[in-house]
């Protein structure tokens, strides 16, 4: 059994047996025909996953990992804000006629601040205090901006990074304030195992581990019932992650720099409704 599915199935069952509903609250999201989309959740869950031992990827059903890749590098290498540099359509709800999704995401880690060490976007000081302080505790990325948020097409929901080198080892730290455990929780998670992967290869280390932190993590009442029927698939063994060794430089990564040999998981067709 992938650790993934292992971690999935817990959640998802701790989130139906002991969650809290939402339904006594006036709620954000909306479901396509305007009815306010509820959910059941649990505050602070805490995934851990080692990345030297096995690749985090759902098996109980397919997760689209190359299309999750396509958005980490518009995010961390592009640092771009802009829908129309972004391979696929996700991001189409939040963009606005000029495919601009504001000042959030890949815009907060573009912008460069001034360190004693010189000028630098977040994405390029982590990558310079990894190869020249490694042993720093301060090593980290944050995109929630509270001066730009109203001027942001979607407040950021995985927001924040930490690194931290433990011998060779580079473990991180994910910070998530939501996470939708249907449509998002591996695909984050498949991210930044990638990420953790790409920045620990460039600065001469090995990937470690990959905590995962979600201060909200939740199931909406249309997702309960796919869900229950979801982690009753049969788990399957995780595939090898495989990242091009020759690739030194950060922004060398390419969406074919990756491969997952022997990446199988469960037929599962179910039709997800989308709350926005």
């Amino acid at each position: 059994m992938s650790i993934a599915d292992s971690i999935f199935i817990s959640n998802c069952r701790e989130i139906l047996s002991t969650g809290v509903w939402d339904t006594n609250l006036n709620v954000r999201p909306r479901w396509a025909d305007g009815s306010p989309a509820h959910t059941i959740k649990k505050f602070g869950i805490v995934n851990r996953y080692d990345l030297s031992k096995e690749f985090p990827i759902l098996t109980l059903r397919r997760t689209y990992w190359r299309s999750a890749v396509d958005e980490l590098l518009w995010i961390w290498q592009a640092k771009s804000n802009n829908i129309k540099d972004l391979r696929g359509h996700i991001w189409d709800s939040w963009a606005d006629e000029n495919g601009s999704i504001g000042k959030a995401y890949g815009y907060q880690l573009g912008v460069k601040h001034i360190y004693p060490e010189g000028e630098f976007d977040q994405v390029d000081k982590v990558l310079y205090d990894l190869k020249h302080d490694p042993a720093s505790r301060r090593i980290m990325t944050n995109i929630y901006n509270h001066a730009d948020l109203h001027e942001m097409g979607l407040y950021p929901c995985a927001y924040s990074m930490t690194f931290n080198v433990s011998g060779r080892r580079l473990n991180a730290i994910l910070n998530q304030r939501s996470q939708d455990m249907l449509t998002a929780s591996n695909w984050n998670v498949v991210q930044y195992a990638v990420l953790v992967h790409m920045i620990a290869q460039v600065s001469g280390l090995e990937a470690g581990e990959l905590v995962h932190v979600i201060a909200d993590a939740h199931i909406y009442d249309k997702h309960v019932a796919i869900v229950k029927k979801l982690i009753t698939q049969e788990p399957l063994p995780a595939p090898k992650f495989i990242i091009d060794k020759s690739v030194t430089d950060f922004y060398a990564f390419t969406r074919n720099s990756f491969r997952l040999e022997g990446y199988r998981y469960n037929p599962f067709d179910e039709k997800i409704p989308v709350a926005v």
